[in-house]
């Protein structure tokens, strides 16, 4: 396969994903805002920062709004990240290697597009956000399901499931991340009922309310929620999940190609962070720590993936 095929399908993949958890970010805004009694507009410094486009808000605005974030986020064209920005990019990355895909990847992809451009023309209201939300995730589950009933399981299936869970990766270390130094407002309200509902909004964010709930009740422990969005393998957002997955890809593509690359060693190195590992340990050698070399990890993966497969030529 060409290089430039191949990162064409490896970045339509993560900039879908990045539509899609942008969507789930700003869902959480709205609900982080209403668990505060007064300035809930700083609740959005949260969600920008872990979408990690608070330097380029800060860098066209003054001050934090709820309605300048909101726009920053679904449609903004000076941010290269808005849903809007990635969702283009995505159908541009798509037209680019039509022929790799099959009708019913690339007429969702389109459509999704289509989509979007006509109900992000004008700035959109909170009243309807929720709508807009709504579509972003069907469209996007849209092109998922067409790629899993679609498409052979070859080079090119694994440069699609790259893209997506390199971006997912980052996208829930990210959150863990900041729910420790920006939600909470002083280190005293662990574990307390301020910090119970930030942790359910955390697992909405995420897409994992409904399966934590069918483990483990109503138990909305710290360490609960974070083993399970680090380390349970079931969770098909977890980290653990996502690491295993860009393994297994590279792994395939190996073998297609008769020789390991360098990204798979990197792969195996950073599954090797999850498995077998307790999350009590993981508290205690320092959450942020750990969430920070993951994160520098799935970075130096990512663009280690690019050189193997020469994605620019």
């Amino acid at each position: 396969m060409l290089g430039k095929t191949a990162g064409g399908l490896f970045w339509m993949a993560r900039y879908l994903e990045r539509a899609e958890n942008t969507a789930r970010l700003l869902e959480t805004g709205q609900r982080m805002a209403l668990t505060r009694s007064s300035g809930s507009d700083d609740e959005w410094v949260s969600v920008l920062q872990t979408a990690g486009v608070l330097q380029g808000y800060q860098a066209k605005y003054d001050e934090i709004s709820k309605d300048n974030a909101i726009d920053w986020l679904l449609r903004d064209p000076d941010n290269p990240s808005s849903i809007r920005s990635v969702a283009k990019l995505a159908r541009d990355n798509a037209r680019l290697v039509r022929t790799a895909l099959t009708y019913e990847v690339w007429s969702a992809v389109n459509g999704g597009w289509m989509s979007l451009e006509s109900a992000l023309k004008r700035r959109v209201g909170e009243r309807d956000l929720p709508g807009v939300i709504e579509l972003v995730r069907e469209r996007t589950t849209l092109v998922r399901g067409a790629i899993l009933g679609s498409m052979m399981r070859c080079d090119i299936y694994d440069f699609l499931r790259l893209g997506t869970y390199i971006e997912r990766a980052d996208n829930v270390g990210r959150i863990l991340d900041v729910k420790y130094f920006v939600l909470l407002p002083t280190a005293f309200s662990v574990g307390s009922s301020l910090d119970n509902v930030q942790w359910e909004i955390i697992l909405r964010s995420v897409g994992a309310g409904g399966g934590y709930r069918i483990l483990h009740g109503q138990k909305n422990g710290p360490a609960e929620i974070a083993d399970f969005l680090i380390l349970d393998e079931r969770m098909p957002r977890s980290l653990s999940f996502s690491t295993r997955k860009l393994l297994e890809n590279l792994n395939y593509l190996g073998k297609d190609y008769g020789t390991e690359m360098p990204s798979a060693k990197l792969a195996a190195d950073l599954y090797g962070k999850f498995s077998g590992r307790d999350i009590s340990e993981i508290i205690d050698q320092g959450l942020h720590e750990y969430i920070q070399d993951v994160l520098g990890e799935l970075g130096r993966l990512s663009a280690q993936i690019e050189v193997d497969y020469r994605f620019y030529e």
